[in-house]
């Protein structure tokens, strides 16, 4: 049996920092991820976008704070709701969703792989959540 010293710690963690940083250009090399950020800057540079969320986000406080005092109504949530599929019905945004859902499943399928190797769910105990 082996003791493991300082310096071989140090270097094992050397290597995982440097696989990450591998497993990081990849993920931002892969055409799921370009496609991402294509469609992130198209809805940024996008005025009619830009306004639509603008108003969504205004919709969207507007209601929180109704329900937080209890004077949301039905009318306001549908408000919200059809401020929302307004601001999904944009070309650029459904590009968008679209890309970011692509992306979405794809990381899901690293992080599969990933817990898989190592036996736990990787997302879950990267995230630093309790599981009690």
């Amino acid at each position: 049996m082996s003791i493991e010293t300082s310096g071989d710690a140090a270097e094992e963690t050397n290597t995982v920092d440097e696989r990450a940083r591998e497993l990081g250009e990849a993920i931002r090399n892969l055409p799921e991820f370009e496609r991402f950020q294509e469609a992130q800057e198209a809805v940024e540079q996008s005025e009619e976008a830009q306004e639509k969320i603008d108003e969504f986000e205004q919709v969207r406080q507007e209601f929180m704070l109704a329900r937080q005092t209890g004077q949301a109504s039905q009318e306001d949530l549908q408000h919200l709701q059809e401020t929302q599929q307004e601001l999904h019905d944009i070309p650029v945004m459904e590009e968008y969703l679209d890309a970011q859902n692509r992306l979405d499943v794809k990381l899901e399928q690293v992080n599969d792989t990933l817990s898989e190797v190592i036996g736990l769910d990787f997302a879950d105990e990267a995230s630093g959540c309790c599981n009690d």
